[in-house]
């Protein structure tokens, strides 16, 4: 039974880089495509409610933060080798982090934030955003990953983890 362990972990370790590899290659190219099409402003097609465009964010999330690109690369830095410690070497002591729901959803934060905050700041000092509802600030592929694994990791904590249940559960 001990040879399955390994196997399993294996597997997770390849689930997690996978997905951080996909997701890191999804944004690039799909800012690289608009960079390529679009002047910073332009818009390429407009739906009324939805419109991609060409938008260059020097901030953070939903613009804040902006001019901190150094802050926010060192903070980007930090939390990844966080996550990446999480999720490849400590996962053997806290339960909840050997769920293939949380590693997909922390492989997901990782590379949203490797996409966005690591690579697009580095390179250009700002991050291209192209999604566009009008109603909520622009964004990309890594920025959908970032948050929907974030979703994904706050339900399995609430709903899964035990840390809610109250003493008469």
């Amino acid at each position: 039974m001990e040879k399955l362990r390994p196997a399993r972990d294996k597997w997770r370790d390849i689930i997690f880089c996978s997905v951080v590899v996909f997701v890191v290659i999804a944004d690039q190219v799909t800012k690289a495509l608009i960079r390529a099409s679009l002047l910073p402003g332009e818009v390429f097609v407009d739906f009324g409610f939805f419109q991609i465009d060409h938008i260059q964010n020097t901030g953070a999330s939903f613009g804040i933060l902006k001019g901190y690109s150094l802050l926010i690369i060192v903070i980007a830095i930090i939390g990844v080798l966080v996550i990446m410690y999480l999720a490849l070497f400590m996962r053997n002591r806290i339960a909840f982090l050997r769920n293939n729901w949380v590693i997909v959803s922390m492989a997901m934060v990782t590379a949203g934030t490797i996409g966005n905050n690591l690579i697009d700041r580095i390179r250009q000092g700002h991050v291209t955003d192209f999604l566009d509802f009008k109603i909520w600030p622009a964004f990309n592929v890594a920025d959908m990953c970032t948050v929907v694994g974030a979703i994904i990791i706050a339900y399995r904590l609430i709903f899964y983890s035990g840390l809610f249940k109250s003493k008469d559960d």
